[in-house]
Formats: structure tokens, C-alpha cells, sequence
């Protein structure tokens, strides 16, 4: 701050000009300056913190400007000047440079503006995002219902008509029935713990990693025993509660007598008891047995249905809950004598109930086949929290049996092979799989011969579309088995054309 005065020129009583001698800092050797106007002191400092320095001169005689200079006075910073009148007047003068004053402390009422025109803002886009994922969760809500009640209405149409085909009238009487009748419809047929001293075990007909599968006889009826060892538990108990639930019966799911603990050789067993099927696995029946087109579709088309059975949740006061199974392959899947397909082996299986909206995934750690695993388990990108994903992993194993089964068909079949025999080894490991099914992306070829093939390649479409990279992309198992139940009607209508054609030629022949 600068504060300079000027003094006017002082005259004495007779007219004349009174002139005054003045302390000069840098006046040479005198030390004083005469002026008829002013003396003056200069405080200064060239740094706020330093103190005060003085400079004292005389201002001339027409008091427009200083006689004796101060050198850089500009640029001084805190300045003040201090003028008198009077012999030396200057000599002892000492001007006071003014401190400044601090700014005042900031006050609520000066900070709340900017906090409201921050924080506003904020609360305002924070409560858009939520209304939107709120909408988006409603809208999601809403469409997966419409979509379950498609489905439960298609499923009750064929439960309703396999009541009228039975006699029963009310849906009401064959969950009744279902519920108590046994043979795989929810309850045991057996008692528990105690089955196992009534059934005798006749030949070993398959081993697996959770332990053996035995033929064996209950009252002249011939089942099917798989046995857990002890550590194999959680399998066992996993199994045991699904097929304890009620309207689990389908004619395309294995069916279930009842399960037991035993003793032998001071070892303890889990046994499992199931209908037995002479046929075998998938797997074992396409080794030794070609197909033709009517076949292969009845076998992929009842398998679709037993699949897309346990995908389907059935809502009632004894409903079903959706199950996707983990562990789809040729060896999990059984051939009846009928020709068609069941889906057993349901110890992997993951449990969802669309009221609650939790998965229940049990306490088995063991995971599905490596062969038949999907891209995102390989990848490791599965969310396990979304249960449309696990069926999505289904959905990829079934187009590979799709594969396997049509490779043979037709009148030059291929020899049996599973899925990748040419890209991985006979017993590839997690990483040889990741890097083929991931990294390169490679899938079963198709022979040459699909492409020529009116209905090989409509099958062989549907398994491209099932093990698609992308789980969205995908095929819901529900329409996996109405394409194939179509090319199924359309084969059977050709033959019975073909049938009647042949028959027509031959009475015309006679």
C-alpha cells in the first residue's frame, strides 16, 4: 500500500518563500536537501516478513515530484510515505507501514452454495441411475414371467393330455398320482434303508468316477444299482434330493426306485436304485448300432424333451423347481427299449426356484466332463449367480451328442468318435481344452456328406446353433426340441409316403 503526500510552498509574512532544510538519505555528502515545500520519510520493504528500512528527502519546490530520488522505488513493495514541514522536521519521523488484515474465515452461509451446486448434481444423477436399473429389472422381471408362462402353459397342455390319455381328468389327480405312485415321480417306491437287503446285485455293468453301476433283480424285476463309495457322499445325497422331488416323473428322466446305505467288507456303500435299460448309455449304443433318419431324431428329439423337462419350472403347491444339469453327455444319457432317450446322472445338478431367485448349487465340488465343458467354464467367465447360464452350458453339451449321434446315420455312417477326437487327446486335460474350444475356437467338423443331406444338414444347423461361442446366441432347449420334433413329423410323414407308394406299385405290379 502506498500513501504519499505533497506538500504546498510556504510563504513567510513579508510575500517571500520560506525555505526548509530536510534529512537526505542520498543527498552526497551534505545529508541535507532545501526545499521550499515538504520533507517526507519513505518506509519500504522489499519482502513482506522483512522490517521496515526508512529513506528520508525533501520534495521540490514545486511539489511535483521528489528532489532526492529513491532508486527502485516502484518496485518496493509496502510503502508509506510521511510528509512535514519545519527545520530537519524528518529527522526523527518514522511512518508506519499498515499491516494487512487477513481475509476473514470462510462461514457456512458463504460454502453452502457450492455445496448444494456439487452435491445436487450428484443425489440427481445417482437417482436416475437407479430408476433406470430399476425399470430395466422390472422390464427383465416381466419378460422372463411371459416367458415361463409359455412355457408352463405348453407343459401343462402335455401333462393334460397324457391325463387324458390315462383316464384322469384333473392335473390336480396326476400330481396326486405322481407324488405317490414312485417309479421316478418324486417319493421312493422303496423304504429307505432298507432296500438294499431286498435287492441282489447280478453283474457289474459300468464303472465311473463316482464308483460302479450293477444289474441287479427286486422281486423278479430287473433294476439298476449305482453304488458310491463313502466319499462320494455329496453325489449320492445330491442325486437322492432331486429325484425326491415331486413332479420330477418323465417318461424322458431316468426313473428313480430309492436309495440306501449298506455295508461291505466294513465298507461303507451308497446306493442309488433306478429303472434299468438293457440298451445302455448313448454312448454305448452308438458303437456298435447305425441309425437311420427316423431313429436319430427320436433319439435327439426325447432327449431335448427330457432336458428341457428339467429346465422347466412348475409352479403349484407341489411344483418343480428348474434344474439345469452340468453334465450332459452321450455316457449320462440312456437308450430305453423303445428306442427313445432318458437323461440320468443328476448328482452336478443346480436347483433354481423363480420365487425366491437363489440357486442352489449343493456342496459337491466336482465339476462336468472337460470334453463337453462350455467356452465361458473353460474361460472361467461363467456368472454363477445367473441361472440361465448353467442352462446355457447345457444347451452347448447337447449340440455336441447332437454331433455324435448323427454322425451315425444315414447309409454311409462314420465310425463312432466323441467330440474332438481329432483336436485333443483321448484324455485332454483343462488347458487342452480351454486352448482348442476358446483360443481357436474350434468345433466338431461335419462330414461332407451332411451338406448334400436334406436332413442332416437341418440337424446339423441346430447343433451349430447349440455350441455357439456366445451363450446369448444359443438355443433355448424348449426350442431345440420343437425344431427337432418338426424334422421328426416330417421324416415319419415321408416314410409313410414312401410306404404307401411301395405298397401302391406293388398291388399294381400284381
Amino acid at each position: 500500500m502506498r500513501h504519499i503526500a505533497y506538500g504546498n510552498p510556504v510563504l513567510s509574512r513579508n510575500g517571500t518563500v520560506k525555505m526548509y532544510k530536510c534529512i537526505c538519505d542520498d543527498c552526497g555528502d551534505d545529508a541535507f536537501c532545501e526545499t521550499s515545500s515538504s520533507c517526507y520519510t519513505a518506509a519500504y520493504k522489499d519482502h513482506p516478513d522483512q522490517d521496515e528500512q526508512y529513506h528520508r528527502s525533501c520534495f521540490s519546490a514545486d511539489s511535483s515530484q521528489m528532489s532526492c530520488k529513491i532508486q527502485n522505488l516502484a518496485s518496493r513493495i509496502m510503502v508509506s510515505i510521511k510528509c512535514c514541514q519545519g527545520h530537519l522536521c524528518n529527522q526523527d519521523l518514522r511512518p508506519t507501514i499498515p499491516r494487512e488484515e487477513p481475509p476473514p474465515d470462510t462461514t457456512w452461509q458463504e460454502l453452502w452454495p457450492i455445496v448444494v451446486a456439487i452435491v445436487v448434481p450428484i443425489i440427481i444423477v445417482g437417482m436416475l441411475i437407479s430408476a433406470i436399473y430399476l425399470i430395466c429389472r422390472h422390464m427383465h422381471k416381466r419378460r422372463m414371467e411371459m416367458l415361463l408362462a409359455n412355457e408352463r402353459r405348453l407343459l401343462e397342455d402335455d401333462i393334460l393330455h397324457g391325463v387324458q390319455q390315462v383316464g384322469e381328468n384333473t392335473l390336480k389327480e396326476l400330481l396326486d398320482h405322481s407324488c405317490t405312485s414312485g417309479s421316478g415321480s418324486g417319493l421312493p417306491q422303496l423304504v429307505q434303508q432298507t432296500v438294499a437287503k431286498r435287492v441282489m446285485l447280478v453283474d457289474c455293468i459300468g464303472k465311473g468316477r463316482y464308483g460302479e453301476v450293477w444289474k441287479g433283480r427286486f422281486q423278479d424285476e430287473d433294476v439298476a444299482v449305482k453304488i458310491f463309495s463313502s466319499r462320494d457322499e455329496a453325489s449320492w445325497r445330491r442325486e437322492t434330493d432331486i429325484y425326491n422331488m415331486c413332479l420330477l416323473r418323465h417318461e424322458n428322466i431316468l426313473g428313480y426306485y430309492g436309495s440306501d446305505m449298506t455295508s461291505w467288507h466294513s465298507c461303507t456303500q451308497l446306493w442309488l436304485i433306478t429303472h434299468y435299460h438293457r440298451l445302455g448309455s448313448l454312448y454305448d449304443y452308438l458303437q456298435y448300432n447305425t441309425l437311420d433318419y427316423e431313429q436319430m431324431l427320436t433319439l435327439v428329439h426325447s432327449a431335448a424333451a427330457g432336458l428341457s423337462h428339467l429346465h422347466t419350472e412348475i409352479i403349484t403347491n407341489r411344483g418343480k423347481p428348474a434344474i439345469a444339469h452340468r453334465d450332459i453327455k452321450s455316457k449320462n444319457i440312456l437308450v430305453r427299449s423303445n428306442f427313445s432317450c432318458c437323461i440320468g446322472d443328476l448328482g452336478l445338478a443346480v436347483i433354481h426356484k423363480q420365487e425366491s431367485n437363489l440357486l442352489d448349487l449343493g456342496h459337491n465340488q466336482k465339476v462336468g466332463t472337460k470334453r463337453y465343458m462350455a467356452p465361458e467354464l473353460l474361460a472361467e467367465t461363467l456368472n454363477p449367480s445367473f441361472f440361465d447360464s448353467f442352462k446355457c452350458v447345457d444347451v452347448y453339451a447337447f449340440g455336441l451328442v447332437i454331433w455324435e449321434v448323427a454322425r451315425r446315420t444315414g447309409e454311409y455312417p462314420e465310425e463312432y468318435k466323441p467330440p474332438f477326437y481329432d483336436s485333443v487327446p483321448s484324455d485332454p486335460s483343462f488347458e487342452d481344452m480351454r486352448k482348442t474350444v476358446v483360443v481357436d475356437q474350434t468345433r466338431p467338423v461335419a462330414p461332407n456328406r451332411w451338406f448334400s443331406d436334406l436332413v442332416l444338414n437341418q440337424v446339423s444347423k441346430v447343433a451349430r446353433e447349440c455350441w455357439s461361442q456366445n451363450p446369448k446366441a444359443r438355443l433355448p432347449i424348449l426350442r431345440v426340441k420343437k425344431t427337432l420334433s418338426q424334422l421328426l413329423k416330417s421324416v415319419q410323414l415321408l416314410t409313410q409316403q414312401d410306404k404307401a407308394l411301395k405298397i401302391e406299385n406293388l398291388e399294381k405290379s400284381c
